[in-house]
């Protein structure tokens, strides 16, 4: 596989847009097989000194950067580009049939069974507990991708009886031209529209992981979710539709629902839901029931795959227990960006008596977390800018009690002096960090830090 890929590249022109970690790993697979071939990298920041002291030996290298950083790019036989570029109002008509990636290379010439794993909300966890069912089960298997581990990374582990978990972003999948071999799209959900011109783009860029597989791959669907069913995307019979409400499959043969206590694929019980687990809420439960799908299409060992599940533990940020403090139990579940995921967040711990909420405003709806939020029996709503703002406002005529902040460091303050004995303080922000953290992972660690401060 590694050969071929090289062979691609080897007589073409190529730069690489976007130097963050995946540009950077594909800067160094590059350079280990290609020592001397010509290279550009181009990226927007205005800083690049600690980059190019990184870079500062390589002869055979060229940068294109700051508000410039696309001038000339239509020259290049090949742009790799990294997943958080965004194109959005720019037109890339003259460029787009250039545009790949590591994901791209990867898919186009591996023999791995490759099982990819897209949606809104859920990835990771989804991601990650297949490849803990894969690992316990003695599979060869790998977990790459938009959970943190570049492909290009570890791709010299990877044999052709490999089983190759993917993370997938929208990001990486909107100009992608093939398709994992079993693909998973849990949801869909209004997100990332400062990355997008319309909610539509970018849905269209997560139907990509089904768009280009071939008639022996298999795809892994919800059926209940309305912005997924609105695509009428055509699927196989051959794949799995997925409900948690046992609403009726009439799309494909093969159907994973819940039905009273347990979970069915098909005809067959599979999984009593009132098994003790440590995944919280129908949310997990709705990525468990995926993870099934899987399993039962590797045929792999349903007890063991059982118990793996019932063991797995929330990754970190994920409705992640922080700990009891003053009679006050506390969750960080920042990587909450959208309304959807707080609601189920707070469906899943039920006894939430203060939430904290908000993030940077990136146009999405927030009114049915108001809607929501009004009818719930969270008491304390502590607002941070901007999107806060908004909740604050909508909720400003009910009962509640409602707090504007400016920084977690006050949020956390108020918190302890508002919330309840017994009950749960939950930070789910319903919106994105940027603008007022680095990524979701500060502002929950910020949250963690606060909390277990005297």
């Amino acid at each position: 596989m590694i050969k071929n890929i090289i062979n691609f590249l080897e007589n073409k022109k190529i730069t690489i847009l976007g130097f963050g970690l995946e540009g950077k790993s594909t800067y160094n697979f590059i350079r280990k097989y290609l020592p001397e071939k010509e290279l550009n990298i181009r990226y927007n920041k205005q800083n690049i000194d600690e980059e190019k002291n990184y870079l500062n030996k390589d002869k055979h290298l060229s940068f294109t950067t700051g508000d410039e950083y696309l001038e000339g790019i239509n020259q290049y036989d090949i742009i790799l580009k990294s997943p958080g570029i965004s194109f959005k109002n720019i037109d890339i008509s003259k460029f787009k049939d250039k545009i790949s990636s590591q994901l791209e290379l990867f898919l186009e010439y591996t023999k791995s069974l490759t099982i990819g794993v897209t949606g809104t909300k859920g990835k990771s966890t989804t991601s990650s507990l297949i490849y803990e069912v894969l690992k316990n089960q003695n599979k060869d298997a790998e977990l790459l991708g938009n959970i943190g581990i570049p492909i290009f990374d570890e791709i010299e582990n990877i044999k052709d009886t490999s089983l190759v978990v993917l993370e997938i972003s929208s990001h990486a999948l909107q100009y992608i031209k093939k398709s994992p071999n079993i693909s998973i799209m849990l949801n869909l959900y209004e997100e990332h529209l400062d990355h997008y011109k319309s909610f539509e783009e970018y849905g269209d860029a997560k139907f990509n992981i089904f768009k280009f597989q071939t008639p022996k791959d298999i795809a892994i669907f919800n059926l209940e979710n309305e912005q997924m069913a609105n695509k009428n995307y055509k699927y196989k019979k051959e794949d799995y539709g997925i409900t948690i409400n046992n609403i009726s499959n009439n799309i494909t043969n093969n159907t994973i629902y819940k039905k009273e206590n347990y979970i069915y694929c098909n005809n067959q019980k599979i999984y009593d839901v009132n098994s003790i687990r440590k995944l919280k809420g129908n949310h997990n439960l709705n990525n468990i029931m995926f993870v099934l799908a899987v399993a039962n299409i590797l045929n792999l060992d349903l007890n063991k795959t059982i118990q793996t599940v019932n063991e797995f533990n929330p990754l970190e940020h994920r409705l992640e227990y922080v700990g009891n403090f003053e009679g006050i139990d506390y969750y960080n579940d920042s990587i909450a960006t959208i309304p959807e995921a707080t609601i189920e967040s707070i469906k899943a711990l039920e006894n939430v008596n203060t939430l904290i909420v908000g993030g940077n405003d990136r146009g999405v709806n927030q009114q049915n977390l108001i809607n929501f939020l009004k009818e719930s029996n969270v008491e304390n709503i502590i607002c941070l800018p901007k999107t806060g703002e908004y909740i604050y406002e909508g909720l400003k005529r009910t009962t509640k009690k409602l707090v504007k902040v400016e920084t977690m460091q006050e949020a956390v303050k108020c918190a302890k002096e508002i919330t309840e004995k017994n009950t749960i303080c939950l930070l789910s922000p319903a919106a994105s960090s940027y603008g007022y953290f680095k990524n979701f992972r500060e502002r929950g660690n910020m949250f963690k830090e606060y909390v277990k401060r005297a």
